[in-house]
């Protein structure tokens, strides 16, 4: 009888370790997404974007939240702050200083973004993560050529 249950604690202990291996490999060791290959699902300008997150935030956001977004508009400044390069759309002069659409760029692309002249029309695709009652955020932005 012991023996039995003996056998039944370590098929049971395999399959445990069977299972953890699985939950491992394919849910922890996932990969990320590549947004720069990703089909963006709304393709409009920096100015439609930031005029409907303005107009009404809520809806705007169920709306375009989580999605990978294709914007075209023309690009202002570039900002750069420790490893992150950010292409900044600006469209209104707020308390704390410029608003519109702001893009974190993958960093594959930071140099060429800060090679581009500021006023020059630009399309940047990104992950659209919100609004912050200030800039609509785009994150792992790239170049769309």
């Amino acid at each position: 009888m012991k023996k039995k249950w003996l056998a039944i604690a370590g098929i049971l202990a395999g399959l445990g370790i069977i299972l953890g291996l699985i939950v491992y490999f394919f849910v922890f060791n996932k990969p990320h997404t590549d947004y720069s290959k990703s089909k963006p699902e709304f393709e409009l300008s920096a100015s439609t974007l930031f005029d409907e997150f303005k107009a009404n935030p809520e809806a705007t956001a169920a709306k375009y939240n989580g999605k990978v977004l294709a914007i075209t508009g023309e690009l202002n400044s570039v900002e750069q702050t420790d490893s992150l390069t950010i292409a900044v759309f600006s469209f209104e002069e707020g308390m704390f200083g410029n608003e519109g659409v702001r893009c974190t760029m993958i960093p594959e692309y930071s140099e060429e973004v800060l090679s581009i002249p500021p006023t020059t029309n630009l399309t940047l695709k990104g992950l659209c993560t919100g609004y912050n009652d200030t800039d609509v955020i785009l994150e792992h932005c790239s170049v769309v050529k």
